[in-house]
């Protein structure tokens, strides 16, 4: 037999790395690597998997709606006018309710003649309240309705026809808010 005739390859140096088809990576580093992207896409998945599962049960809305703000409605002051008639009625217990107001009023500019203070049919009416007639009167029936301390007001003609003049004319019912709940005074017992 006879012995293979020598090529150019037979030539090849021999080196102490790899060659040819050898010469892949070191197979340590791709198990860390795919490890960490497997970490990486699980993540991922579990982050996407939770928010969809928020948009689904509505904890989570993807386009809120804007919320209308709210603007402060302006509170009423309303205009103290000393040209109505004003009657006071004392619709509880306490005796002078109705003159101690009618004096608040007359010390305030109302003159005295349009100021008329008196008892209620009625004793337990709750809460004060001024009461008029006509809607353009209601800014005047809050400025009294604030003069007097604060008062609820009210529109109603009920006492309309107590008006014999032609003069506009408010109402004011002292009620048992305004009763004073201090004890009474004892009462001097004269000396034996």
């Amino acid at each position: 037999m006879s012995k293979p005739t020598r090529d150019r390859f037979d030539d090849v140096p021999r080196s102490t790395g790899r060659v040819g088809a050898h010469r892949a990576e070191a197979p340590g580093m791709n198990g860390w690597v795919v490890l960490l992207w497997s970490f990486v896409a699980a993540l991922v998945l579990i982050i996407g998997g939770i928010f969809g599962s928020l948009v689904v049960m509505g904890r989570i809305s993807l386009f809120p709606e804007a919320v209308p703000s709210s603007t402060p409605t302006p509170i009423e002051t309303g205009v103290v006018d000393t040209s109505y008639s004003v009657v006071i009625l004392n619709a509880t217990t306490d005796e002078g309710l109705d003159t101690q107001m009618r004096d608040t009023l007359i010390n305030s500019g109302w003159p005295a003649g349009i100021v008329f203070a008196s008892d209620s049919t009625s004793q337990d009416f709750s809460t004060t309240t001024v009461y008029y007639v006509d809607a353009a009167d209601e800014l005047a029936a809050i400025g009294l309705a604030n003069l007097l301390g604060g008062a609820e007001v009210e529109q109603s003609d009920f006492y309309a026809d107590q008006n014999t003049t032609d003069q506009k004319q408010m109402t004011v019912v002292i009620g048992l808010d305004r009763v004073s709940s201090a004890p009474a005074a004892p009462e001097d017992t004269p000396a034996p």
